[in-house]
């Protein structure tokens, strides 16, 4: 049954009327109107908005274990000279522009400079000296080593980078004793060292001091970097060609890389010049 609207009052009538008019302009405008509004709330406004890219810069959470492995590849995929003993003349690393190599996994001069996470050049001298101080602490290092001073070296950030998975990337500072002091004193001095760009911790290093081969514990002085650097344990490594190093003092470990890969870790000594090293290349 249909019920019918009393419209026995003329007021009544104008309302039911108003109301169906207004019923039918918002049905019409009211869509276009609140629109209208959102687009003036939003143009000519800059707004932000913090997102999640997968560019070079971005990094996944690599296990200690793993960073070791891709610095390590990384390394190996380039070619310098890491003492005086490798090579007579020293090239000037601020002045080499590396470019990006092909293969898995490249070593390149980082020209855009500490992301944020990053330590800067201009922290890098102090927070390596403390890493020099804990590893002494640590008896990795002799207390005579003395503390770098930057006038006297070199500092240069570079990218160890996973080419096939560019996320997977590591920020380095190299830091050498610097061309200009050929002449200098070098005893007791570090001459090379990789230092973690987000940590701090020292990777691999050349020392001068007072040394001899056969006071060097390499078993112990590994455990000790092990444990300094958060890595597990390593397993003597029996390298199939031992006339490959440039000394005949050297012992080499092996320690888990990326999945069944595997990282190369070596203590050795030259004896002419005194020089204690750890390195993870080749």
């Amino acid at each position: 049954m249909i019920k019918k609207i009393d419209f026995s009052s003329k007021g009544e009538y104008s309302r039911w009327i108003f109301f169906v008019v207004l019923s039918v302009a918002l049905s019409i405008w009211g869509p276009e109107a609140a629109t209208i509004y959102k687009d003036k709330s939003i143009l000519d406004k800059i707004s932000g908005v913090a997102i999640e890219t997968e560019e070079e810069g971005y990094r996944y959470t690599l296990s200690p274990d793993e960073r070791l492995f891709l610095l390590s590849e990384c390394l190996n995929s380039q070619s310098l000279p890491e003492t005086e003993q490798n090579a007579m003349t020293r090239e000037d690393s601020s002045n080499i522009d590396y470019k990006e190599l092909e293969g898995a996994y490249a070593f390149v001069l980082n020209h855009r400079g500490p992301s944020g996470r990053e330590i800067t050049r201009e922290e890098i001298f102090g927070k390596c000296n403390r890493e020099i101080g804990v590893l002494k602490n640590l008896g990795i290092l002799p207390n005579v080593v003395k503390e770098i001073e930057e006038s006297d070296y070199d500092a240069v950030l570079y990218s160890a980078i996973d080419v096939l998975e560019p996320r997977n990337n590591v920020g380095v500072w190299k830091i050498s004793l610097s061309n200009s002091q050929k002449n200098a004193n070098k005893e007791n001095h570090l001459i090379d060292t990789y230092v973690d760009g987000d940590t701090g911790k020292i990777y691999e290093f050349y020392v001068r001091g007072p040394f001899t081969w056969e006071e060097i514990d390499t078993d112990e002085l590994i455990e000790k970097w092990r444990v300094y650097m958060g890595l597990g344990k390593p397993q003597i490594y029996i390298w199939e060609n031992p006339l490959l190093e440039t000394t005949p003092y050297f012992k080499k470990y092996v320690f888990a890389g990326s999945g069944e890969e595997r990282t190369i870790v070596t203590i050795g000594f030259y004896e002419g010049i005194q020089e204690l090293f750890l390195k993870i290349s080749k």
